[in-house]
């Protein structure tokens, strides 16, 4: 199972292996505050890319399709979380505030559709 939640909300003990997965450190948290086992800042969207979508509900397919390409043309980003994926619980922390629309939303779809596609 892969989740998404916002890096502010409690550790739950079904979150498996947790993961920041933004290039930019979440405004108010303590690095040594926040319980991840690993920050992928690689696997986020370009700054090109964040700027242009800005989280606009209006904009979310085309950042997906945006946003795949450029996961496609770095599997060593993603491949950890594969893996982890595979293995067990995987929880993608995101600090922005729009739950719905968000890079780590997109990421979720994305692995799932490789976890399909896989052996």
């Amino acid at each position: 199972m892969i989740k998404v939640k916002r890096v502010y909300d409690p550790v739950e003990p079904d979150d498996g292996k947790r993961f920041l997965v933004e290039r930019l450190w979440p405004r108010g948290i303590k690095k040594e505050a926040l319980v991840m086992d690993g920050w992928l800042k690689e696997v986020a969207p370009s700054d090109a890319l964040r700027r242009w979508f800005g989280h606009d509900p209006k904009k979310w397919a085309e950042f997906r399709r945006r946003y795949f390409a450029e996961l496609e043309a770095r599997p060593e980003a993603w491949r950890p979380l594969l893996d982890a994926a595979r293995a067990g619980n995987v929880t993608l922390l995101f600090s922005a505030r729009a739950a719905a629309h968000n890079n780590a939303v997109a990421l979720r779809e994305f692995l799932e559709e490789k976890l399909k596609g896989s052996p």
